[in-house]
């Protein structure tokens, strides 16, 4: 039979109450990493698990009432429930939650605020049954940096690698705003930092012949989702927004149709906006026959496709290379606006981004900058000084 823990000043009452009053918590370790801690307040104290990166508050101890077992419990009963919630023990539901567990509420979560749940579902191919196992509370620094290496390892792009670490961040951190026993987010903080590499621009540029190309290609393949790679194309938003569009979304019935695109989630605000976007009176009166018949609200691509499967035997069929995905569609909308002389703040608008994630990535396209004509006017014309050359003393500034 195993020994039981025993604490001469928590295991009973009288002793308890001869304990000072204050914040910090009196502890007993009555496993390896795993401690119950008892607060000691004016009125009852209460009953806590303590592990190595989280604390959990469960129940008030029998200071001045009999134990019932759930609400207040005697020093012998918080030990089991301690240990029952601290460790992994089958089927046990209080156990602290999993990366797979907090990869589903991930999913969840993002289907609930409009998402796709195609990060989830790339972050769970790139993890092993293992790690899916683990304990979010336990997870280390050191095993999450090497994971996220592992896959630049086996060829991944650090850009690649960087995006799916990202995903696993926002998992992880989802877990710790759900359970407040997860106080220490200092692992994936720190262990799942942005990759020096993956800040490098890879986007492609397509030309407005290979972009119709594309999009013909696309229509041959399918109607539906030539459709969609249309809309894609010509307006240059994410596969996101465009998946949110309803009927009543298409404003057609204006000399200069247009589409009130959804805003993204992208940044800090998770508010979703409709700004006008102008497309073609081609594109309109397809989008028409597209939203004939169905609901104002609903939406207006009811099929949910994996745009980059579809979209890689496009590419092969045209001779392109594998860097061309759909998001080059994004890219190449975004240049083709810039070349031709709009302003940044309206391009960055237009496709939902920001003025400095513009200039970051595609500022070799921004013509008509000011400071550029600024300081061309400083330049010397070094050709137009021909023959001999008199040189002045150097002069010197006081």
């Amino acid at each position: 039979m195993a020994r039981r823990t025993r604490s001469a000043f928590l295991e009973n009452r009288t002793a308890r109450l001869k304990l000072a009053t204050r914040k910090k918590p009196y502890t007993a370790q009555i496993a390896p990493g795993i401690f119950l801690a008892y607060r000691r307040n004016a009125g009852p104290g209460t009953w806590s698990v303590k592990c190595s990166r989280w604390l959990k508050r469960f129940a008030l101890a029998d200071d001045h009432e009999d134990a019932n077992g759930e609400s207040v419990m005697t020093y012998w009963q918080a030990l089991e429930r301690a240990k029952r919630l601290a460790r992994a023990g089958e089927g046990n539901s209080e156990q602290p939650i999993s990366v797979a567990a907090a990869i589903d509420a991930y999913e969840a979560d993002l289907e609930m605020r409009g998402g796709r749940k195609y990060n989830a579902t790339q972050l769970r191919l790139h993890l092993t049954d293992a790690f899916k196992s683990k304990t979010v509370a336990l997870l280390a620094e050191r095993e999450l940096r090497d994971w996220r290496a592992g896959l630049v390892k086996m060829g991944m792009k650090p850009s690649s690698a960087d995006r799916i670490g990202r995903s696993l961040k926002a998992a992880l951190a989802l877990a710790a705003r759900n359970d407040k026993r997860i106080s220490n987010t200092t692992p994936w903080q720190n262990g799942l930092k942005k990759l020096p590499d993956s800040e490098v621009a890879r986007n492609v540029i397509l030309p407005d012949h290979t972009v119709a190309a594309l999009v013909r290609a696309s229509y041959d393949e399918d109607a539906d989702y030539g459709l969609l790679i249309d809309v894609l194309a010509e307006t240059g938003a994410r596969e996101s927004q465009v998946f949110k569009l309803t009927p009543a979304d298409l404003q057609d019935h204006l000399t200069a149709p247009r589409l009130m695109m959804p805003t993204s989630r992208k940044g800090k605000s998770r508010k979703i906006e409709h700004r006008p976007l102008a497309i073609s009176l081609r594109l309109a009166e397809v989008l028409r026959k597209q939203a004939t018949g169905r609901p104002a609200n609903g939406p207006l691509f009811d099929k949910i496709w994996n745009l980059a499967t579809t979209f890689r035997p496009i590419v092969e069929r045209l001779g392109l290379g594998p860097e061309t995905t759909p998001y080059a569609l994004r890219h190449s909308s975004i240049v083709r606006q810039l070349l031709k002389g709009v302003p940044t703040r309206v391009v960055a608008a237009h496709h939902d981004t920001s003025v400095q994630m513009v200039e970051k990535n595609y500022s070799r396209y921004i013509i008509g900058d000011p400071s550029e004509a600024l300081t061309r006017a400083t330049l010397i014309d070094f050709g137009a000084w021909s023959g001999s050359v008199v040189v002045d003393p150097t002069i010197r500034l006081a």
